[in-house]
């Protein structure tokens, strides 16, 4: 073997496969309807599901309206399932050297690399969409998306602001989601677009997703979790707490825990990844989204979805 085909060889053996998993946001009418009549594995699934939740939801993802899937206990469960269920379908061809999920799609990616089982990990799904609810309605709150702005500059301009207001999700370069009360929202939009923003969109949510404002959720879920059995998983997952790449369950359990309060750190994770080694990244769950921040963060890398 030459010096160039070592080279080439060592190059290869460095090529790595990254599944990525989508969160709230990425629900549709009409979605799983497909894979429901894929095979009598998907159909058990599904079927599963709607015993352990207590009601169908295989009607509400199949049939139901925009407004149904809007209810924070419809719409996690339902991405949950789809993404899952997706990536049971593809077998063999399931392969992954790493996975990570954008908020609720940790707990997706945690089924997929076998850290969770699947009713554990509905169940603990099922809790935090319950949670978070209850939180979102114990103070009126939201999120906006912050377009064409340099993180720093809008870190320090959320931490002059005397509300909660804190950065949310680092989706991909110049865009940004803050979180926090209404008024705080209201005053950091008005102040980020004077520092030069592009855009700075308020989104349609329940609540203040990833902020301070959820620690009552925070310390709902860690209940369950901690009370949860998480195994060893057959490849990393790069948590969004930490945008590390972690296989010890008693660290997934912490850093699952703390995502509920602390930012979703999706460009930095990407990064990680590609520095060891992601050259694809598969997205599987409903919508693209996370293949479009993927490319965002570099187009050096294969994107596509499964």
């Amino acid at each position: 073997m030459t010096n160039q085909q070592s080279y080439q060889s060592s190059e290869k053996r460095k090529m790595k496969h990254a599944y990525v998993f989508p969160g709230q946001g990425a629900q549709f009418v009409g979605m799983g309807k497909d894979l429901y009549e894929n095979s009598a594995l998907t159909r058990e699934m599904f079927e599963k599901a709607n015993q352990i939740l207590g009601f169908h939801i295989t009607d509400l993802m199949f049939s139901g309206t925009d407004e149904d899937l809007r209810q924070t206990k419809v719409t996690q469960p339902a991405i949950f399932l789809h993404s899952v269920i997706l990536a049971a379908t593809l077998g063999e061809t399931f392969q992954p050297d790493m996975v990570a999920g954008h908020s609720l799609g940790e707990f997706s990616a945690l089924v997929a690399n076998k850290a969770l089982s699947f009713e554990d990990g509905l169940k603990l799904v099922s809790k935090r969409a319950t949670a978070m609810q209850k939180a979102c309605e114990k103070e009126p709150s939201t999120m906006a998306a912050i377009l064409g702005l340099d993180d720093k500059v809008a870190e320090e301009i959320c931490r002059a602001i005397h509300e909660i207001v804190v950065p949310a999700n680092y989706n991909s370069p110049g865009q940004l989601v803050i979180s926090g009360s209404l008024k705080g929202i209201e005053i950091a939009c008005e102040k980020l677009k004077a520092a030069g923003a592009k855009r700075a969109l308020p989104l349609k949510v329940g609540g203040a997703f990833h902020s301070p404002l959820m620690e009552s959720a925070r310390v709902e879920l860690a209940d369950a979790i901690n009370a949860t059995d998480f195994h060893i998983p057959i490849c990393p997952i790069y948590q969004n707490a930490t945008a590390q790449k972690v296989t010890d369950p008693q660290e997934i359990k912490k850093n699952l825990i703390a995502q509920l309060t602390a930012p979703v750190l999706w460009a930095q994770l990407t990064r990680n990844m590609i520095a060891d080694g992601a050259t694809e990244f598969t997205e599987v769950g409903p919508g693209s989204v996370l293949q479009g921040l993927v490319g965002k963060i570099n187009k050096e890398v294969i994107v596509n979805g499964a």
